[in-house]
């Protein structure tokens, strides 16, 4: 590995990597945050009596690659007691959008900065670095993440134990097509897997230090091994990506009421208006995300009545 700035990095990569694969392909990183007392249980259990609790989601860690998001398993314990009692409770969870802690914003933000003066730029704007957003993982020992695919660029940096991440190229609509990847963006993430997709994959044994980078929209699962396992996604939106999740998010409204929708690229002059009509809506429609209630309510109406799968009688 190789030191990227004249400051030690809090992340680094092969530099051949990082000029050749970023932000294309995934690549292993490493990383200065193993340790920090930000990422350590104590004060990840502070943070999830602080967070809505719609920014918190857990189930079981019991769940099948392929699992069904109908029958995920749950686990009847508050969040709080989640975290406290991870090493045996059989769950897992994920600490939504982190970065409306300040601490953990300034942690995001360096994170990211460091990458940034990599590739030779002076700030997060000018490298492109946009919606900066933060996801803390914990999880009980032998526990998996199914198969899934997440909307932002990922610099994911594990924390504590042993993991095993597997990434699959999202250009192979013989993996995912165009189809599961609107329902997985606007429904529920899970993806459906099989297991001759296995040899296509790409796997990242990580332990405490090491990471790696997940494209936007790459399909992945992960599975922890013997001991309970922190780790956590550093996020951000381009500006393309935001544009491209918008459309996703709209064509899936249009198409819950019966109109088809081409996928992103396939009608740019349509794009254009539909991209236009949306944000005009979205915009003034935000202040009222302010409110827990209101979000459900709004997911509800968006996404459909099981957008709020991981809230307890939403």
């Amino acid at each position: 590995m190789n030191i990227l700035t004249s400051v030690a990095p809090v992340i680094t990569a092969d530099n051949e990597a990082l000029r050749r694969d970023f932000p294309l392909k995934p690549f292993a990183i490493r990383h200065r945050l193993a340790g920090h007392p930000l990422l350590m249980l104590p004060r990840i259990a502070q943070l999830a009596a602080e967070l809505p609790r719609d920014l918190i989601e857990y189930n079981s860690g019991k769940v099948a690659i392929s699992q069904d998001p109908d029958s995920i398993p749950s686990v009847d314990l508050d969040p709080v007691e989640v975290v406290k009692s991870i090493e045996s409770a059989g769950a897992w969870m994920v600490l939504k959008r982190v970065e409306n802690s300040p601490e953990y914003r300034q942690l995001l933000e360096d994170t990211l900065l460091s990458v940034a003066r990599a590739r030779g730029f002076n700030s997060l704007g000018e490298a492109g670095f946009e919606q900066l957003e933060g996801f803390l993982f914990v999880s009980s020992p032998n526990s998996t993440t199914p198969f899934h695919l997440d909307s932002e660029d990922n610099f994911f940096v594990h924390i504590h134990g042993e993991k095993f991440f597997t990434i699959f190229d999202n250009t192979d609509r013989a993996i995912v097509d165009d189809d599961e990847i609107e329902r997985s963006m606007t429904k529920h993430r899970n993806l459906k897997y099989d297991e001759s997709f296995a040899a296509r994959g790409k796997e990242f044994h990580l332990f405490a230090g090491d990471g790696c980078y997940v494209p936007y929209q790459w399909p992945h699962w992960v599975r922890t091994a013997d001991s309970f396992s922190i780790s956590m996604a550093i996020t951000w939106k381009t500006r393309e990506v935001r544009r491209l999740n918008d459309l996703h998010f709209f064509n899936s409204m249009l198409r819950g009421l019966g109109l088809p929708q081409q996928p992103p690229g396939k009608q740019p002059a349509r794009d254009a208006l539909k991209l236009a009509f949306y944000r005009t809506v979205t915009s003034a429609i935000k202040p009222l995300r302010a409110s827990m209630a209101m979000r459900r309510v709004l997911r509800r109406i968006a996404l459909g009545k099981k957008a709020n799968y991981y809230l307890k009688g939403a």
